[in-house]
């Protein structure tokens, strides 16, 4: 049955089983909804992001353009310190999502729970009054994927269903608050249905929910693939580096394995190691200092393509520890889509889901020779392979998937088999 959820109810000592996907499919699911008007085809959403919308375009960005066609979106941001009295950013940056960016003072950002004391009342007033906003969020669907402000806002818009998207286990990141443990077993009880962005994710969280599902990583194909198209042209940043070019798009921080890539620099002075995308979390200073290693800094999204065609090799040089335990990158499917061949080390999702087309290496040794295998003799049918997997693989397929879930999990009365 819909429900709005109780912010006080949490129970973290509940056993749950494995969680089961559905397979009801869309068409019945519409057929119902007109059918019942119960608001499950078009259902507003409601969504907590700690990545903010103009960051790298991943998951979050993947997937909330997609719902937008169907769906109003309010895209929720962290606040941002700002001068003057606490107030809202309001703008609608990708067409049916609007986005607001709460702006606070240094000395009231405290913690979550403040913020949500402060900005609040702000947003419900939003709801009702702001042009973009009035009228279009009742009765939403609530979507996190941060769990830290949700002790704050679960409850307070009478949503009729909990999502919980766990794309990375933030507790293992750096400079992570000490409760966000908590605080994810709180949306964890509270969740209709939960999502995990990888195998690694869903065996841990699936013993804690009984209706988990496992969505790893998409691919936008007809983006990415303008890597194989002999009409893009390769920036000039990219151009004006020496060939060979080993190349890494991404967030530039704590996943990476610096050491790495400084060794890489040092067994091929003759190449370019190009490292395009932003810091986060890591001083400047701190980064190799080699000559030939090409710190490019945040790109659009629209250019990546561009930029994997300069790449000879695609790069994954993750180190292995907390932050990558659980990560499934996106990058993956996107290196393959622009037909390229990809080193990584061995992060255990890759190694699960894309050996062999990727080589994986397991040690600083075998990452080297495995990058000069894959530039002197690159296996064609693997990258032949890459492409196709990528094919298969698109984030539209992957959305109408986890769209289904949600209608499943926040309409379970309502059975979908009747409209067949």
């Amino acid at each position: 049955m819909s429900k709005e959820r109780d912010a006080s109810a949490i129970d973290s000592t509940s056993t749950f089983t494995d969680g089961q996907s559905c397979e009801a499919s869309n068409a019945a699911s519409a057929a119902v909804s007109g059918a019942l008007n119960d608001g499950r085809d078009d259902f507003p959403i409601i969504v907590h992001c700690h990545l903010r919308w103009d960051f790298v375009w991943q998951r979050p960005q993947q997937i909330f353009s997609r719902l937008a066609r169907r769906h109003p979106i309010l895209f929720i941001e962290d606040p941002v310190i700002a001068e003057g009295e606490p107030h809202l950013a309001i703008d609608e940056p990708y067409p049916n999502l609007v986005r607001i960016v709460p702006q606070i003072p240094q000395a009231l950002a405290v913690n979550a729970d403040r913020d949500a004391e402060i900005f609040l009342p702000m947003i419900r007033s939003a709801l009702h009054t702001h042009p973009r906003l009035v009228g279009r969020f009742d009765r939403p669907v609530h979507w996190f994927y941060s769990p830290m402000p949700a002790p704050g806002y679960m409850g307070q818009f009478g949503a009729v269903g909990v999502v919980y998207d766990c794309m990375d286990e933030l507790a293992n990141f750096r400079f992570a608050p000490a409760d966000i443990a908590d605080r994810e077993r709180f949306v964890m009880s509270n969740a209709d249905v939960v999502f995990t962005g990888g195998y690694q994710l869903f065996d841990s969280k699936s013993k804690h929910h009984d209706n988990v599902h496992v969505y790893g990583c998409g691919v936008d194909v007809e983006h990415y693939s303008k890597a194989r198209n002999p009409a893009t042209e390769i920036p000039a940043a990219v151009a004006a580096t020496p060939g060979p070019r080993f190349g890494y798009f991404g967030v530039i921080d704590e996943r990476l394995d610096y050491e790495l890539i400084a060794a890489l620099a040092d067994r091929f002075p003759e190449a370019s190691i190009v490292m395009a995308g932003p810091l986060a979390k890591v001083d400047p200073a701190d980064l190799p200092k080699q000559p030939n290693i090409h710190w490019l800094g945040q790109q659009r999204y629209d250019d990546l393509p561009a930029i994997v065609k300069g790449f000879d090799v695609c790069l994954m040089p993750f180190a292995l520890n907390e932050a990558t335990r659980y990560i499934n990158p996106t990058k993956t499917l996107e290196y393959m889509a622009g037909g390229k061949p990809i080193v990584s080390t061995a992060v255990a999702d890759v190694v699960r889901n894309f050996t062999p087309i990727v080589d994986v290496a397991r040690s600083h040794a075998d990452f080297l020779d495995a990058v000069e295998r894959a530039w002197r003799r690159p296996d064609t049918d693997l990258i032949a392979q890459g492409t196709e997997r990528a094919a298969g693989s698109s984030w539209d397929a992957t959305v109408d998937a986890m769209r289904n879930d949600v209608q499943q999990a926040v309409w379970a009365s309502v059975p979908t088999q009747a409209a067949a």
